[in-house]
């Protein structure tokens, strides 16, 4: 496993590297620069905007009473798109910014729950109780209104009333 890693980060190097001299040799350095600080500050404003709609949505969902899997996913992937932002380099920027687009999130998003559901059972029998009802028709507000409740034959009612200070 700890192979694995290294491979990655070396690779991760390699690519960052890669794109760096290709963007430069294309565009020149002065604006190779100004790329990347241009897609930071994009990037952390993006990152900042998106945030606290995902805060809010939670907040809703919770308000609501329905199990926020979609916000709290939301705010995760938000959260890494704002870390990819602040590691320098064109690909990892390019990830952040895909990160924090809602399109791609949404589609990020239903992949994670998804490969969440392959591998935890529990995961999506609890998401499938959580789900609210479909309902045919019109929904009509009110409440259970009981007049009088009715007596249960394997319950003694006695009546009368209790008068404060004499002895039962």
């Amino acid at each position: 496993m700890r192979y694995w890693g290294m491979a990655f980060v070396l690779l991760y190097l390699v690519v960052e590297i890669v794109a760096l001299v290709a963007l430069g040799s294309a565009i020149g350095l002065g604006w190779t620069l100004l790329v990347l600080l241009a897609g930071s500050v994009i990037g952390l404003w993006l990152a900042r905007r998106e945030g606290v709609r995902a805060a809010q949505a939670l907040a809703e969902a919770v308000s609501n009473r329905r199990v926020p899997t979609a916000e709290l996913t939301d705010g995760v992937l938000v959260a890494a798109g704002g870390v990819l932002l602040f590691v320098p380099g064109l690909v990892t920027d390019l990830a952040g910014l895909l990160l924090l687009l809602p399109p791609t999130r949404g589609l990020v998003r239903r992949r994670l729950v998804k490969a969440a559901e392959e591998r935890s059972p529990e995961l999506r029998t609890a998401r499938i109780r959580a789900q609210a009802p479909v309902v045919d028709g019109e929904v009509v507000d009110g409440e259970v209104v009981d007049p009088e409740p009715t007596p249960r034959p394997d319950r003694l009612i006695i009546e009368g009333t209790v008068v404060p200070g004499e002895p039962r």
